[in-house]
């Protein structure tokens, strides 16, 4: 996947498309992405995957 937007973008759609989050549920330390990604997955009941499709259709936009 090519990255077209930068994180700081990301987040912002993110937190526009699903008001619930917060910028506490971004943060991560350097090599813990898994670990946000996990805890994003269980917020917005998604799964690994339908995260990896929700990234990757933000890149589109």
């Amino acid at each position: 996947m090519d990255i077209m937007r930068s994180w700081r973008e990301q987040k912002v759609m993110l937190k526009w498309r699903f008001p619930n989050l917060s910028d506490e549920d971004f943060v991560f330390e350097l090599g813990d992405k898994e670990n946000m990604l996990t805890k994003l997955g269980i917020k917005l009941n998604k799964t690994r995957t339908e995260l990896d499709l929700l990234f990757a259709e933000l890149q589109r936009y």
